[in-house]
């Protein structure tokens, strides 16, 4: 029954932790965008510089 008085506000102390870094998180925009990054990947991206003016094409 003693472990009660010790574990019961540890366990409300953790609870608080938990949520602080949560909406932390959230508010520094970890969430924001949970899909493009994952379609990024599939999108091809095959187009090459321009050479600048003057430059000899490769």
């Amino acid at each position: 029954m003693e472990a009660l008085y010790l574990l019961i506000p540890l366990s409300v102390v953790v609870v608080f932790i938990a949520l602080w870094v949560y909406f932390t998180a959230s508010d520094g925009g970890q969430f924001d965008d949970l899909v493009g990054p994952g379609l990024r990947v599939l999108q091809d991206d095959d187009t090459t510089a321009k050479p600048a003016p003057g430059e000899p094409h490769p």
